[in-house]
């Protein structure tokens, strides 16, 4: 059994790679740009579809502003990037927002940040799995009603590519990252060039009536309309998200890595803003409509829409319009886009394995999401978001349109707290710097970063007034949580921590027991018994007894019979049990010798099978997991272990060969015990 999991371990993962070679993984920018900004440039996927979404509730003349729509997300994300260009120069050790917000706000501030980023990894996998999941559905409707159960396939998938290292796993997705990209492209270049030839054809959905939903009939006018304004702006900023992640990144980048960061967020920005707005101007001019209720708000001919009628996202239908009369590039555009939506979820097993590692090394997060696993990966932390992200993915049924209104969320919390911690840095350090240059430079950045801190509190204000009341009170309250379970982590680290301390005189640390009390267990007499006395008897306690429970009257008078036949040197002690208990008795014995002497040391030998097949465990040592789970609860008592190995584990001809000793080979072992 070992060697088939080691096996398939190795044939999933690979070989394992020798800690001395952790430079080799590193990312160059050609493969960071897909690892890192693969969350950022799907969201050119679905935040076009969200705005004009958003805008339909009042009707199509609403819909006509979606391109300023797009201008103002593309201002915040121009001002997001040169932000961060500032962090990953400042602070390049990969703490990104959380170390910008814990050195220059304090603990409870990086703590918060922190608390939004994982809650916001989750959701990016939850949500970029569940489009893809629903995108790939609507072309092959075999999937249809089986969303979840695909997801939960396609986030394993992802789990065990990112467990093979995350330079594997670029390599493995920078092709269809770079596929999208130039297939996005395509479509706008060929798109605008037809539409300005007058030869662009209207979408599928251009001759369609978009009716406004109640209470939106005279468009965008008063109060409820700069509301759904401001919804649709906080929709479209879904962009934004996976920015932060290459400033979490930072040490994957091949040296220098804080310039070659800055220039892939450079690279991410300019590729994103490019997209979103070429997408949302393509779309204006087409004349696409997308509706949240198509059945109600989409008219053709007067009439309401088929009730087999099937709304394409944004993108499938500008494929299908540019494109027309070249099916095999429509088909191009719709694979890579799906592909791209999977793989947003590949930044987030990026950074949250990161941050995770940092946490856990200053005390918030269990200390195994620290070390990496064979492949140089940081496994536990690959291991904890696939099990959260796909619990989520299930508890939602895969449904974006769920799991959508708690995204952004988090990230523009952690946005606005580390803007405000740089401008803190940059004050910092301008009273200390005395050069003229470089206070110039540092007055520059910080103008930079407090733009970017109006900006993004703004952003933040926004999202939450518009999308509170639609989940994003849910993606709050997971934050607390979170913000809450991490300290009490740290609280139980730093408790364990003290009480495990060397006391400053080390008198007491160094104090020993007046005297060891030896037990070995023992239900009947064969070679792990003799085996556990043997290795008793060599540590030459102060007292050494052999104690069994007396289930059974007949077995046990037979025991202490055999026990006088063999002249075994060592006196059996046989503790009552009238309800056959095991454990109850045991432990009562060894708190009673605890009691009359608390100085002494009890050490309790438990004889165990080692088996070599996971059904032969079933079998054996239930009673002896069961009485060591309770005596290592006990203070002053130590649990041995005393191994005898089956021949189903053993290498040797000889163990292999060997057939069941007669009695006589226990009185010979009862001889070495004299």
């Amino acid at each position: 059994m070992p060697d088939i999991a080691s096996s398939t371990k190795r044939l999933l993962l690979g070989r394992p790679v020798r800690s001395d070679r952790s430079e080799g993984a590193l990312l160059s920018k050609r493969l960071a740009l897909p690892v890192f900004a693969s969350d950022a440039l799907s969201s050119v996927a679905y935040a076009p579809d969200e705005v004009l979404l958003t805008l339909s509730i009042a009707g199509v003349a609403a819909m006509t502003i979606s391109p300023w729509i797009g201008l103002a997300v593309a201002a915040v994300l121009v001002t997001v990037v040169a932000s961060y260009r500032q962090n990953v120069h400042a602070y390049p050790s990969g703490g990104g927002d959380y170390e910008v917000a814990t050195v220059n706000l304090g603990a409870n501030a990086g703590l918060t940040v922190a608390s939004a980023l994982l809650v916001d990894y989750v959701l990016t996998v939850a949500v970029s799995v569940s489009a893809s999941v629903q995108y790939a559905a609507s072309t092959i409707p075999a999937l249809r009603d089986h969303e979840a159960q695909f997801g939960l396939i396609l986030i394993v998938v992802l789990a065990l590519l990112n467990l093979r290292g995350v330079k594997e796993s670029g390599k493995i997705f920078a092709i269809p990252v770079y596929l999208f990209m130039t297939a996005i492209g395509v479509m706008m270049v060929v798109g605008f060039i037809r539409y300005f030839g007058g030869t662009l054809p209207p979408a599928e959905s251009a001759a369609f009536d978009l009716i406004p939903e109640p209470g939106y009939e005279s468009g965008l006018v008063g109060i409820a309309g700069a509301f759904l304004v401001a919804r649709a702006f906080a929709s479209g900023a879904a962009a934004l998200t996976g920015v932060e992640a290459i400033s979490n990144g930072v040490p994957a980048f091949c040296k220098p890595k804080s310039k070659n960061a800055a220039t892939t967020l450079a690279l991410l920005g300019g590729i994103a803003l490019t997209m979103i707005m070429g997408i949302l101007l393509l779309a204006r001019v087409a004349g696409v409509k997308i509706a949240e209720d198509p059945r109600t708000q989409l008219l053709s001919q007067g009439q309401p829409v088929p009730a087999d009628y099937v709304q394409h996202p944004v993108i499938g239908q500008l494929a299908q319009s540019a494109f027309s009369g070249f099916s095999p590039a429509f088909y191009i555009v719709s694979v890579v886009t799906g592909l791209i939506l999977l793989l947003a979820a590949n930044t987030a097993f990026n950074g949250f394995p990161i941050l995770g590692s940092i946490l856990a090394r200053d005390g918030y997060l269990p200390r195994q999401l620290h070390t990496r696993g064979d492949r140089l990966a940081l496994s536990n932390g690959i291991i904890a978001l696939a099990a959260v992200a796909g619990g989520l993915v299930w508890i939602f049924d895969a449904s974006v349109t769920r799991l959508i209104q708690l995204y952004i969320v988090g990230v523009f919390v952690s946005f606005t707290l580390s803007q405000l911690g740089m401008v803190r840095h940059w004050t910092r350090s301008l009273r200390t710097e005395v050069d003229r240059t470089a206070r110039r430079r540092i007055v520059r950045s910080r103008a930079v970063n407090g733009f970017g801190l109006m900006l993004t509190a703004l952003v933040l204000i926004i999202v939450l007034l518009t999308k509170f009341t639609h989940g994003a009170w849910l993606a709050l309250l997971l934050m607390a949580v979170v913000f809450v379970v991490m300290k009490g982590i740290r609280r139980h680290y730093a408790i364990v921590a003290r009480e495990v301390a060397l006391d400053p005189d080390l008198s007491a640390s160094r104090a020993l027991p007046s005297r060891v009390h030896a037990i070995v267990l023992v239900s009947r007499l064969h070679k792990p018994t003799m085996r556990a006395l043997a290795y008793a008897r060599a540590t030459r306690p102060s007292v050494l007894e052999a104690v069994t429970v007396a289930v059974d009257g007949k077995e046990s008078t037979r025991l202490l019979r055999e026990w006088d036949e063999l002249d075994i040197p060592v006196s059996l002690r046989v503790l009552d049990s009238p309800f056959r208990e095991i454990t109850r008795p045991v432990m009562q014995y060894v708190k009673s010798i605890r009691r009359s002497s608390p100085r002494d040391l009890v050490v309790v030998y438990i004889p165990e099978y080692v088996v070599g097949h996971w059904w032969e465990q079933l079998l054996h040592n239930q009673s002896a997991l069961r009485l060591k789970g309770r005596l290592l609860f006990l203070p002053g008592v130590v649990v041995a272990s005393v191994p005898w190995q089956m021949e189903s584990v053993t290498t040797s001809a000889e163990a292999r060969l060997g057939g069941p000793k007669s009695s006589d080979g226990l009185r010979d072992r009862a001889e070495n015990l004299s």
